[in-house]
């Protein structure tokens, strides 16, 4: 896909990766909506701050009549509340689901039909490498990760036949506000933003951005073995 010329709508896009996807955009010249619940939020220039979120189908359908030409639609908008299944609260473990999951499934279903009037059109969800692969600590992440996953690849199949592509990036931690309090290596947004759009132009399925994901993916083949040997 040639990047230039098409109208993108990015969620999350007021900070972090999702600000950098738009950057990205605007600079290989595309026309750029940047969707955040606060638009005033939103500091990139040379972009179209938009109100939007994900878990309001009112704000998702005002975005959707808004946008109107959109044919690259980027879903980043996320949360982690580093929650556990069996002992954190259950309003927490439904937020990541009602964001991670509903709020995704919500705004592909809303852009679908003006994605389906391009001649060709791209959705990119952004998940993690912890869409494979689970931590206690952050259970209620992982579960909601994975079915986006699964919800990623079943609207792979139905959106081909309007010519919509449907792509996934799985990354690890990155160096952004929602790991800003972890001690551990991250990658740069910026380029792991670079790598996503090469992805789209390049028609990728799946675009896999670091090598704690690609290890993770390796490994998928081996089973309940190769993932969590400590209970195998």
């Amino acid at each position: 896909m040639d990047i230039t010329g098409k109208t993108a709508l990015v969620t999350g896009a007021n900070r972090g990766l999702g600000r950098h996807l738009a950057q990205q955009l605007r600079d290989r010249g595309a026309k750029v909506y940047a969707g955040a619940r606060n638009p005033q939020s939103v500091d990139l220039e040379g972009v179209t701050p938009i109100a939007l979120d994900i878990t309001d189908p009112t704000s998702v359908a005002t975005a959707a009549d808004a946008a109107g030409d959109v044919s690259i639609l980027i879903n980043n908008a996320g949360i982690s509340t580093g929650t556990s299944l069996l002992t954190g609260d259950l309003a927490n473990i439904s937020l990541e689901f009602d964001t991670n999951f509903f709020g995704t499934l919500s705004v592909i279903r809303a852009f679908a039909p003006q994605l389906g009037a391009h001649e060709g059109s791209a959705v990119l969800n952004i998940l993690s490498g912890l869409s494979w692969i689970s931590f206690p600590q952050a259970g209620a992440y992982c579960a909601a990760k994975s079915a986006e996953w699964s919800l990623t690849n079943a609207l792979r199949q139905e959106l081909a036949p309007q010519g919509t592509r449907v792509s996934a990036l799985h990354v690890g931690y990155m160096n952004t506000d929602m790991t800003r309090r972890l001690d551990v290596p991250k990658s740069d947004p910026a380029a792991v933003a670079k790598l996503a759009i090469d992805g789209i132009a390049a028609g990728d399925a799946e675009i896999i951005a670091d090598e704690a994901s690609r290890r993770v993916l390796a490994r998928l083949s081996a089973g309940v073995a190769g993932l969590y040997p400590q209970v195998a």
